[in-house]
């Protein structure tokens, strides 16, 4: 009896070798919920797999289903993404995003936004500049985390619910990732918090805010990019249970020391510039695909 088939849009998150020729791919599917599936032979030299099932590619698939793992029948390119892929720079900033949606979906689990989401910061980010690429993953992550029901409470206290206000500049505010976001000072002496720059958070409220070619308009800021993902490796530990071996890499791997004399932009006239930003995380997943 034949296996059933489905068809799907998806995107190669991960590749895994199997044996002598074959490949298991992990891929993010157009529904939001994550596919495994074996490519056989997609390691031989002249198999059609090997060009159309590279990282970070959009492909149609047609998939049998299988007992524990689904097999690739077909696939059909889309979007290569092959920039993204082959810069080291862009490579280095876009492992974190497909690390943490390998690590965050599941078989089943549908969040089509997600999906949205990711497809559209990937081809953004592949028409940037090497040094544009740590804040698009930034703006990545942040929204990813959202649109998982992870999303930081950056507004008001999470001990009291008191409006945390935007802070001076070079004011310092306080952060609980165990307790889910911003603490007030009357609240900070029963939380465990950490300072965290008040110019960080606000440039957290605008990566969530903003669509990708609004962050794409504010050009490197390579200090708030990194900032936000020291926010966001700690957040993963708390809410996900994982280290994000890949943002490590980021961290130390010296590639954006060239562009790193460059400061970084107030968000609040990188908004100005690039258009109001909506309210919510709710937003992000919708928009950024209609400007890729």
């Amino acid at each position: 009896m034949a296996s059933p088939t489905y068809t799907t849009r998806a995107l190669v998150l991960r590749k895994t070798k199997l044996g002598e020729t074959d490949l298991v791919v992990t891929l993010l599917a157009q529904d939001g919920s994550q596919v495994r599936a074996v490519a056989k032979g997609a390691r031989k030299p002249a198999n059609v797999f090997s060009a159309r099932l590279e990282l970070y590619s959009v492909v149609d698939v047609l998939c049998s289903k299988g007992r524990s793992l689904d097999v690739v029948s077909e696939a059909r390119l889309v979007a290569s993404n092959e920039r993204v892929r082959l810069d080291l720079e862009h490579a280095a900033a876009a492992a974190p995003m497909a690390e943490l949606l390998d690590r965050m979906t599941h078989d089943g689990l549908e969040n089509p936004r997600l999906f949205a989401c990711t497809e559209a910061a990937f081809a953004r980010m592949g028409g940037l500049p090497g040094a544009h690429a740590p804040l698009m993953c930034a703006a990545h992550l942040l929204k990813a985390l959202a649109l998982s029901g992870l999303r930081p409470s950056l507004d008001a206290c999470v001990a009291c619910g008191a409006p945390a206000g935007a802070g001076a500049p070079g004011q310092a505010a306080f952060v609980s990732c165990r307790e889910g976001g911003v603490v007030c000072p009357r609240c900070r002496a029963q939380v465990e918090a950490v300072a965290v720059p008040a110019s960080t958070l606000e440039w957290m409220r605008y990566l969530l805010g903003a669509t990708f070619a609004d962050v794409a308009a504010a050009g490197p800021a390579l200090d708030a990019a990194f900032a936000v993902l020291r926010f966001c490796r700690e957040w993963v530990r708390e809410h996900v249970g994982c280290t994000l071996k890949s943002l490590d890499f980021l961290f130390s791997c010296g590639l954006y020391e060239d562009a790193g004399a460059q400061a970084s932009p107030d968000p609040a006239g990188a908004r100005s510039g690039a258009g109001s930003a909506p309210a919510g995380a709710g937003g992000d997943g919708e928009k950024a695909p209609a400007a890729p």
